[in-house]
């Protein structure tokens, strides 16, 4: 069992893992193979890795998730098949686990790391401790930037192909010239466990957003994201291989509510 990071300002801080058996726009998704491993696998070796849990706990309904939790080092909960529809919000979940093994007097904090966000790794969830228990905040959620696109310029398609836009006057404005947007991201999200139990929601009052590289942030939901993971996985590995420039084009990092 990893000893929780002393970064932490109170003891006992939980991680829940919430992973269904029922993926509808991929099939299978949490125990698909990605990089050699069940793509459950890498939000588990993050976790455990980092050292900042206590405990780390797969919520699931599928019995190979289960399998594959506790292959990995993790603890596996079955859930009540009332929690694994396609309308439960991952928060009921986590609460669920939380009032199993305790609830807030047990552990105080908790962590939810959904994995179809496999790119996060365990620095990313040291940095994201240390800057929660640094705050005063109740919730804190990764966020990452949209990269090389624009929030800013969204615009609706109307019946006819006609533009909408939802920011009407900043499709005037060069892009340099917008404050940055930022979209949440399922990678590691934090609660002071009381807070939770309260709001029922991690975006409970007060909840701050802690940036997270867009790369590490990555949601899989359809084929096309799991490619794009392996790619990003790839360039990873060949920026490490020997006698790669570091300097060369295409090594910047720039920087950057769903169901499980």
């Amino acid at each position: 069992m990893n000893a929780p990071d002393s970064s932490l300002d109170q003891p006992g801080a939980l991680a829940v893992v919430p992973a269904r058996g029922g993926s509808k726009r991929l099939p299978r998704k949490n125990v698909l193979p990605f990089a050699g491993r069940p793509l459950l696998a890498h939000t588990l070796e993050a976790a455990l890795g980092s050292g900042v849990f206590e405990r780390v706990v797969v919520s699931t309904d599928d019995d190979e998730i289960a399998a594959v939790a506790v292959a990995y080092g993790a603890e596996a909960q079955m859930r009540d098949p009332a929690l694994a529809d396609d309308h439960t919000p991952s928060s009921e979940v986590t609460l669920a686990v939380l009032a199993a093994l305790g609830g807030a007097a047990r552990y105080p904090l908790v962590a939810q790391l959904l994995p179809n966000c496999p790119l996060r790794d365990a620095d990313d969830v040291r940095a994201s401790s240390r800057a929660f228990a640094s705050s005063s905040a109740g919730f804190q959620l990764s966020v990452a930037s949209y990269s090389w696109q624009n929030p800013w310029w969204a615009v609706r398609l109307g019946q006819t192909g006609g533009i909408e836009p939802l920011f009407a006057e900043s499709l005037k404005s060069r892009s340099q010239d917008l404050p940055e947007l930022y979209c949440p991201t399922g990678a590691i999200w934090w609660a002071r466990s009381s807070a939770l139990e309260a709001a029922r929601t991690f975006y409970g009052p007060g909840v701050r957003g802690e940036p997270l590289d867009w790369e590490h942030a990555l949601d899989i939901d359809d084929q096309s994201d799991l490619d794009l993971a392996e790619a990003i996985l790839a360039r990873r590995a060949g920026r490490h291989a020997p006698g790669h420039d570091r300097r060369g084009p295409g090594n910047d990092s720039r920087p950057q509510d769903q169901r499980a």
